[in-house]
């Protein structure tokens, strides 16, 4: 089996809970094919660079996989029939990635940088 990560952006105004639904069902479809998903990351809901579909922002969520080809061909298929995946990405890899992704680390390193009242101000 292959080393994928795939990237998709769900639209604006679907709830959380129901981005955790398409990633459930992406799970389920690469698990039923022969594969795992070694980690499941929710980025947060972000501004795109440019509208798509009349949408200003996204929801982002990477999905670490160690499936066979034609698993990861079946869930691109369905987030292609799904009407709330704007954009999504797979890319194969030599190996995947330990630990959170750097997404995750930029948002902890720009937490622990701020002040006691969570704004920007530095002692002294």
């Amino acid at each position: 089996m292959a080393f994928y990560e795939h990237v998709f952006i769900a639209r604006q105004d679907v709830s959380t809970a129901q981005v955790e639904s398409i990633t459930a069902d992406f799970s389920k479809v690469i698990e039923e094919n022969g594969g795992k998903v070694a980690k499941n990351e929710y980025w947060g809901l972000k501004t795109l660079a440019y509208r798509i579909k009349k949408n200003r922002k996204g929801h982002y969520v990477l999905l670490n996989l160690d499936a066979p080809h034609a698993a990861v061909a079946e869930m691109e298929r369905q987030a292609r029939l799904n009407e709330d995946v704007l954009r999504f990405m797979t890319v194969r890899m030599e190996e995947l990635e330990d630990g959170p992704s750097i997404v995750l680390r930029a948002k902890a390193d720009k937490e622990n940088r701020r002040g006691p009242r969570g704004d920007n101000r530095r002692d002294g």
